[in-house]
């Protein structure tokens, strides 16, 4: 979805932090940083990336989430990168031999965002390309987010991941707003449709489109019913009567080839 506004100021609130473990592909990096860019996540912790850092492919692909890509903090071990962070989550396709409660991306964020707005740090893991987190990282998280994927194709690509859970995070925290409505007009008083429905009948009176007269009812009825769906603005309405009353001249207007037969 295009359409962003570089004007805008970004407001470093806080949010959870992001922690890839040996990430693989410069390419994943950024386009999670976009990820968490979109959603205004900005903390983005490497554990041991192969390529090292910086990396100019993640840069590239991050899409000018500069923010995100500027404040990236490189660790050599998971231990440290999670040192000030008082709630872990690691984030799993597979179910894992452990006595740790499994959850769902809806109340992960939920359960952040009441920590994070009580002034305490919580983070997410994300494991590498191939295999994702091993057993022993896993250990060091709290609790285990899954996502409620298909089980014949369960992996997800690293950025898809953190879109969701970032995505989640939004609607918990307060920032669920729409950043647009629709800008849709009221629709017109029930009096301007009324007066339509009386333009239209008037003119279809006019010229015999009612040919069976105790059908008129019903067909009038139906008429109504399908202009009321419509849910027109007062522009609209005008609009309309418009046309109707165009048509309704057009009708009106003399016809050599009548008036000639008259006289003959």
């Amino acid at each position: 979805m295009a359409g962003t506004d570089f004007s805008q100021r970004i407001d470093l609130l806080p949010t959870p932090a992001v922690i890839l473990v040996e990430p693989q592909l410069g390419e994943n990096i950024g386009t999670a940083a976009r990820a968490m860019a979109n959603f205004g996540l900005w903390d983005l912790r490497l554990v041991k990336p192969r390529d090292g850092w910086p990396n100019e492919k993640a840069v590239a692909a991050a899409s000018r989430a500069d923010h995100v890509i500027e404040r990236v903090r490189v660790f050599d071990r998971l231990e440290d990168a999670v040192a000030d962070l008082s709630l872990v989550y690691a984030t799993t396709a597979r179910s894992r031999d452990m006595q740790k409660e499994v959850i769902g991306p809806d109340e992960a964020a939920r359960r952040m965002a009441a920590h994070i707005g009580g002034g305490k740090g919580a983070g997410l893991l994300f494991g590498r390309e191939k295999w994702g987190l091993l057993n022993d990282e896993v250990a060091l998280a709290d609790i285990i987010v899954t996502l409620p994927v298909e089980p014949a194709f369960a992996s997800l690509n690293i950025a898809q991941a953190v879109l969701i859970l970032a995505y989640e995070w939004r609607l918990q925290s307060g920032r669920g707003q729409l950043p647009f409505d629709s800008g849709l007009a009221e629709a017109a008083p029930r009096s301007e449709l009324v007066g339509l429905f009386e333009h239209l009948e008037g003119v279809l009176d006019q010229t015999g489109f009612f040919t069976t007269p105790d059908k008129r009812p019903s067909m009038v009825n139906n008429l109504r019913t399908a202009l009321t769906r419509g849910n027109f603005t007062s522009q609209e309405i005008r609009t309309l009567r418009g046309v109707i009353s165009s048509i309704d001249r057009r009708h009106e207007r003399p016809n050599p080839n009548r008036m000639k037969k008259a006289e003959d």
